[in-house]
């Protein structure tokens, strides 16, 4: 076959199969008795199999190897092929969210989209300072997905303040820090429900009402705590969970005496709160905190509850009832 056969056939441009010459890896097997280049069968089944491997990514040079190179063996050259098919990607990728987040921002013009660019480089870079400053731009320059992303992977606290800030002047960003919830990391789950917490409106609240059941017992105690500060009854069970567990427990105890604010919610948590001193396998030190925490619910119940700990066989309870029962004036 003629070179003019042989692209028709084989879909590569005359001008390629010279270059394929050029290069050796194609040999015409014979000249015609004018001197045109004839292909054989063969020729084209290895013009085939260079397409095919260019076709997976190979460059010429390891096609030419591939096909040459009787000890050749692929496994090596595929690994490679697949380590840079993935950093391709992962790099295509990355430029497409970005082009994602420029577009979301509806640039008016070129200064708009650079600007938005130099943003998201900031909440990239690796100073803490210029992070910092990306998240305190004005709004319509960052994009919400830009910030979520940045809010979930900061480790500084200062800059995490600042972006917790700056989505709370945002829109739509609590439904993708509740994707950061069911992050494998746990650091990311707790960043999640710390900027949730922050959040205005009834879809935040909604959103850490799910968390109270969450199995990161982290995520359920951050999400108690907001919701407790905000009057949340629900929010009572995993607070004396985490009275119990001696996590955070001061703070889970002052948003316990926030919620017992009236008569029937304090009686309430007052019954909770006895209900786990009394329980088998809560141990002498956990016993201890939820004594504690009695001493911030009003009421006659709490006062109950006490009283009957200043006979209790744990010394420690005991002294701390009779302590706490004088200092509300019933001892």
């Amino acid at each position: 076959m003629l070179i003019g056969e042989v692209a028709r056939r084989s879909g590569v441009s005359a001008r390629m199969l010279r270059h394929y010459e050029s290069l050796g890896l194609v040999r015409p097997s014979g000249r015609t008795g004018s001197g045109y280049r004839e292909y054989s069968g063969e020729d084209v089944r290895r013009i085939f199999h260079i397409e095919s491997l260019r076709a997976v990514g190979l460059s010429l040079r390891e096609i030419g190897r591939a096909l040459d190179d009787p000890g050749f063996t692929p496994a090596d050259l595929v690994d490679d092929l697949i380590r840079r098919t993935r950093e391709r990607i992962a790099a295509e990728t990355e430029l497409l969210i970005r082009l994602d987040r420029v577009h979301a921002t509806d640039p008016a013009g070129w200064e708009d989209v650079l600007q938005v660019l130099a943003v998201l480089r900031a909440l990239g870079s690796p100073s803490a300072g210029a992070r910092q400053r990306a998240a305190l731009a004005p709004v319509d320059e960052v994009p919400v997905e830009a910030l979520v992303e940045a809010a979930l992977d900061e480790s500084d606290p200062v800059v995490a303040g600042a972006l917790r800030w700056a989505l709370a002047r945002s829109d739509g960003s609590a439904a993708l820090l509740a994707e950061g919830l069911g992050s494998a990391v746990p650091e990311v789950r707790e960043r999640a429900v710390r900027s949730l917490a922050e959040l205005p409106g009834d879809e935040a609240v909604a959103l850490l009402r799910d968390a109270l059941a969450h199995p990161d017992a982290v995520v359920r105690g951050r999400a108690a705590l907001a919701l407790g500060a905000l009057g949340e009854a629900a929010a009572t069970p995993v607070l004396v969970d985490m009275i119990v567990a001696g996590r955070n427990d001061t703070d889970a105890a002052d948003v316990l005496s926030v919620l017992a604010g009236d008569d029937a919610a304090a009686d309430r948590i007052a019954s909770l709160l006895a209900g786990r001193i009394g329980e088998e396998g809560t141990g002498p030190p956990a016993r201890g905190r939820l004594t504690q925490a009695l001493a911030g619910i009003p009421g006659p119940k709490a006062s109950r509850a006490l009283a009957d700990l200043v006979g209790d066989a744990d010394r420690a309870v005991a002294v701390t009832a009779a302590y706490l029962l004088r200092l509300r004036g019933d001892g």
